[in-house]
This record gives structure tokens, sequence and C-alpha cells, in this order.
């Protein structure tokens, strides 16, 4: 085959090509100009917080009231003017003990605890319009982690969602996050889990379009070669 046979013969593919994979690469540009325009940090909703200077911990720490703890991590942090301790086990579950008196097992937040908190916490928290919870099983699909949850709904739609074992806020979800996650979930395919970034699918058409555009920068040199032949 000659080389300008093979040429038109890429021309052709390209063109294919083009049809097969405009609508992918266009919607990856557009939902990564999306997810760029603002800074991650405004996204996670990192503003919101109100940094709060934590007291110290106290030279004595009562240890939690576990059975064994060698095959657990286990944090000491200070909530308000009382630490605790939080024990993670291989599974990556989290419990709450108590730092001091007898280091017994902390029951879950409850709503007054929660609307404290955010109310403390986080700017405008204490105007919230909605506060709901939800179990481990059916977490909203905007925080997707399986623990027991409060949520708080402030005034401009931001959620705020408090672990109920810890006792700590585990994510903010401002309504651009939700934007952010569903853009994230075109630009890898994947709308129901939006956290597969490696199926077929996605593979085939990034696959695609890495042939398409190779074939069209040796297109464009032959055409840059064409036009220097012109002017000679």
């Amino acid at each position: 085959m000659t080389r300008s046979k093979l040429m038109r013969l890429f021309a052709k593919w390209h063109i294919w090509l083009g049809w097969l994979v405009g609508v992918p690469v266009l919607m990856w540009t557009v939902t990564g100009l999306v997810m760029v325009i603002t800074p991650i940090e405004e996204v996670r909703g990192n503003h919101l917080r109100v940094e709060i200077e934590q007291a110290p911990l106290p030279a004595q720490l009562v240890l939690p009231d576990i059975p064994d703890a060698g095959s657990m991590e286990l944090r000491a942090v200070m909530q308000g003017d009382r630490p605790v301790w939080f024990v993670t086990d291989a599974e990556g579950n989290t419990a709450r003990y108590a730092a001091d008196g007898t280091g017994a097992a902390i029951a879950e937040a409850d709503e007054a605890y929660a609307r404290a908190l955010v109310a403390e916490r986080i700017i405008g928290g204490d105007n919230t319009v909605a506060f709901e919870a939800f179990g481990a099983d059916n977490p909203p699909f905007d925080f997707r982690r399986p623990v027991p949850t409060w949520r708080a709904t402030l005034e401009d739609g931001t959620h705020i969602y408090i672990d109920r074992t810890t006792g700590e806020i585990a994510a903010i979800r401002t309504r651009w996050w939700r934007v952010f996650d569903f853009m994230w979930g075109l630009h890898i395919m994947d709308l129901q889990t939006r956290e597969d970034t490696s199926h077929p699918i996605l593979i085939l058409f990034a696959a695609l379009g890495v042939i398409g555009s190779l074939l069209g920068c040796v297109l464009m040199f032959r055409r840059r070669k064409s036009r220097i032949r012109g002017l000679t």
C-alpha cells in the first residue's frame, strides 16, 4: 500500500472515530472544565468550617474498656472539654470511648448534641431548615458511607453530616459539591456508584479517543507537508 493510500485510509478511520468518540470527548472536556472552575477546598465546604482551638489532652488518659486492643488503632482527641478515644478495628469500624473516668463506651450522638455541634462548627449552622437521622444501611446518596448519621440542612441547601458513632462532622455537601459529583459521574461514565474508574466502557472509549488523536496528529503532519509542497 502506497503512502498516499495509507493516509487516505487513516483519514477515513479518523472521521469514523470522530463520529464515534466525539460525544464522549466533548463530555470529558465539559465535565473537566466544570470540575476545575471552583477550588476543591470550596467544593468540599472547608470554607464553612469554623476553626476552634482545641484544648490540650490531659497528661493522664484512661484506657478504653475493651477486651483486646492489640489489633485495633487507638486515637485520643478532645471533644469539647472531654478527652475521648476513637478505637478503629481491622474492618475500619470506629467506636468512641471515654478517655477519663471509667473508659466506658460512649453512646451515639443524639440530636441535641448534633445540633449544638453544627451551630458551633459550621458558618450558618445555627439556622438549619431540616434535621434527619439515617442508619448505616440507608445512607443518603451524597454521603455514601455505611455509618449512622445525622443530616443538617442549611438554608442554602448545604448538607452537614454528623457521624453518630464518633460525634464528629463526617462530611459537608454543598450544592456545588453535588454538581461536581454529578459531573464526576459523567466523567468516569458511572452515574450509579460514581466510584468505578476502570470499567470496560470507559476503557474502550478512552482507547478509541487515543487512537483517534494519534491519527489526527499523523494527518496534521501530512497536510502540513502538502502545503509546503504547494508553496514550492
